[in-house]
């Protein structure tokens, strides 16, 4: 008798658990429902009142009173949303609003039905205060112990499903924690567990929320997590401070562990947070940045009620620029650029979230000195955003004659223009590859300097020229960000030239915030040096790119070193050996200390190779090169590009 009871006990929670594990009642469902209870309890109401006897009932008004009550009741439901709540996961908050909608519906009930036996009018629509009262108790009790069997049943339920079922740590135990455990383990094909939640503040380690213990993050680690079985943490705190987020992501990388991130409260679908909304967090958290503080009355002086030119404007690092300057009042945005499809996505882009900002783009090339000329004499900028370049090492190892034409003829004609028509402030983005460089695209940007810091200097020049100069980025167009998603996803191998090989990393929001500060910090000839924080090593990027993948380096993703390419360095330099750094007010932001030199030959060789420049071979151009920048040393390897993207690391 006994194995019969719990094989149908056995049988009712499989059920049970295949419903909740599939199906989830909509509210719409949930609150039909509740207006069909209020509407029958109000019949029964009546047959209690008249002991069930049908005879005695005047039924020409039961239907009119109950389409009253219910007309009542649903204004209050959708007023208080006591529909809104998951049943399964009912809590005293959903019982209080059950309590609200029924306790205010029966009391304005009440209310006019004594107001209308007082004035004695509407006798007809008038519903007796027994009634009434016996209708609000049943009411009450029926949708409050509903909710209360749901969720028993659920729990019923859940409890032989744990077994398949994926164990959950959420990062933070406050309001946006509770919502994201909710979220979990109400979605019916997630099969999400929560074991617990993690938060710093020590008035909550060691309670229970929900009969799930709060933890402090040093449960993070191995022995918890293989006890437990672990394979999920979501982190669910609006304003984590990025040093504290670096350290929870790199523990959690260390125990190979899922790490999910909840997106801010204004990205959630209508309001409402979903399962399928969770992210995987970016590599850019690693690095673990705090958020720049900006002199934004120097940027606001420098930019309102001005005409902003920006070249390369709808590259990775301009169309970062343009996003920036969209949080001040600027008279104009003139934004240049060559490319026309990246031109097309970044108009739209400002018309649908900038649309307060007045740009103008323009397709048009830096080397074409008569159309740079048409534009400067239409729109007459007062600062310049100089970002238009070649920038891929391999690549120009390869068309060195496109280093020269772009990198150094664009930015001459930028430099000679801005001069002629009364820019302001011009500001050119440089690269930590033009310190001791080793390829075509490193001295083709510090030649690109000499030109600027020798306009500088000369008598009679009122614009300020300004340099700032910094390390990769991460995400950029081609870099290697990008590329090792790619190669994830199409299951490897993840391609690392060496082992060894270091780079300086910062985001693109960051990276644009600081050449809008030390665009409006000096007075003209300063080259201007970040702080880029510590070298990473590619290597480690590319197994924690695979770890937050979700999958398992060497096992699931290959990686394969191809060797150092031509041109390229282990390590960045942000100074050369004779250059030294002097502090600013901002802590991110130093000046490079150089011999204020005047480089009036090398611009005349600039000046000549230009006019000719396809009647030079591979190697006079590099022998140019090596003339005008003598700390750059070819290797004059012959390069061929075989189709491949090349990877900037």
């Amino acid at each position: 008798m006994l194995d019969i009871s719990n094989n149908i006990k056995e049988t009712i929670r499989k059920l049970a658990s295949h419903f909740f594990h599939n199906y989830s009642i909509p509210r719409w469902m949930l609150f039909l429902h509740d207006i069909a209870a209020v509407f029958f309890t109000f019949l029964l109401s009546y047959l209690l009142r008249y002991n069930f006897v049908s005879g005695d009932i005047p039924m020409e008004k039961v239907l009119l009173h109950g389409l009253i009550t219910l007309l009542v009741y649903t204004i209050f439901m959708l007023i208080f949303r006591s529909y809104a709540g998951l049943i399964r996961h009912t809590t005293l908050t959903d019982i209080t609003l059950v309590f609200l909608t029924t306790t205010v519906s029966a009391l304005i009930m009440v209310f006019f039905s004594l107001l209308g036996g007082k004035l004695k009018i509407g006798q007809n629509f008038t519903v007796p205060i027994s009634i009434l009262l016996i209708h609000y108790v049943l009411i009450t009790v029926y949708l409050f112990y509903m909710r209360i069997a749901v969720k028993v049943l659920f729990r019923f339920a859940h409890h032989s499903y744990k077994r398949l079922t994926k164990r959950v740590l959420i990062y933070g135990a406050g309001e946006m924690g509770f919502v994201v455990k909710r979220v979990l383990v109400s979605d019916p094909r997630g099969g999400f567990s929560v074991s617990g939640f993690i938060d710093d503040n020590r008035h909550l380690q060691g309670k229970k929320i929900n009969d799930i213990p709060v933890y402090n993050s040093d449960i993070l680690n191995q022995g918890f997590v293989k006890k437990h079985n672990i394979e999920t943490l979501v982190l669910a705190i609006a304003n984590i401070p990025p040093t504290r987020k670096s350290e929870i992501i790199r523990k959690a990388i260390s125990l190979d562990i899922e790490i999910l991130e909840t997106p801010a409260i204004d990205k959630w679908l209508n309001g409402q947070l979903e399962v399928r909304q969770l992210q995987k967090v970016k590599l850019e958290d690693l690095l673990g940045r705090e958020p720049i503080k900006l002199n934004l009355d120097a940027i606001s002086k420098g930019l309102s009620d001005k005409t902003i030119l920006v070249t390369g404007a709808a590259g990775s690092i301009g169309s970062e620029i343009v996003r920036q300057l969209s949080h001040f009042e600027t008279r104009m945005a003139v934004l240049i650029d060559q490319a026309e499809t990246p031109v097309f996505h970044l108009e739209n882009e400002l018309r649908k979230d900038f649309s307060h900002m007045t740009f103008r783009t323009i397709l048009a090339d830096v080397t074409n000195l008569e159309k740079m000329d048409k534009i400067f004499r239409a729109y007459r900028p007062e600062v310049v955003f100089h970002a238009a370049a070649y920038k891929h090492v391999p690549l120009m190892e390869a068309n060195p004659h496109e280093a020269l034409r772009v990198n150094v003829g664009g930015t001459r004609n930028m430099v000679e223009l801005s001069v002629k028509y009364g820019v302001r402030k011009f500001v050119m983005i440089s690269t930590d590859k033009s310190v001791n460089p080793t390829n075509i695209m490193g001295a083709s940007k510090r030649v690109c300097e000499m030109l600027v810091q020798t306009k500088a200097m000369k008598e009679g020049v009122k614009t300020q020229f300004v340099i700032t100069r910094f390390g990769n980025v991460l995400g950029s167009n081609g870099s290697v960000i990008p590329l090792f998603k790619k190669q994830i996803e199409e299951g490897g191998p993840v391609t690392v030239t060496h082992p060894d090989i270091t780079r300086y990393f910062m985001t693109i929001p960051e990276a644009c915030q600081l050449v809008l500060e030390a665009g409006f910090m000096g007075n003209g000839g300063e080259i201007f040096v970040f702080d880029m924080g510590k070298p990473v090593r590619i290597a480690d990027m590319a197994v924690n790119m695979i770890k937050l993948s979700g999958l398992e380096p060497g096992k699931d993703i290959k990686i394969e070193y191809t060797g150092l390419r031509p041109g390229e360095k282990l390590y960045e330099e942000l100074l050369s050996s004779e250059e030294e750094i002097q502090p600013t007010h901002h802590q991110k932001i130093k000046i490079a200390k150089v011999d204020r030199k005047d480089y009036k030959t090398e611009v005349l060789h600039v000046i000549a190779s230009l006019r000719n420049i396809y009647g030079l071979s591979d190697d006079e151009v590099v022998d140019f090169f090596e003339l005008l920048v003598p700390e750059y040393k070819s290797a004059k390897e012959s390069i061929t590009i075989n189709g491949n993207s090349p990877q900037k690391n």
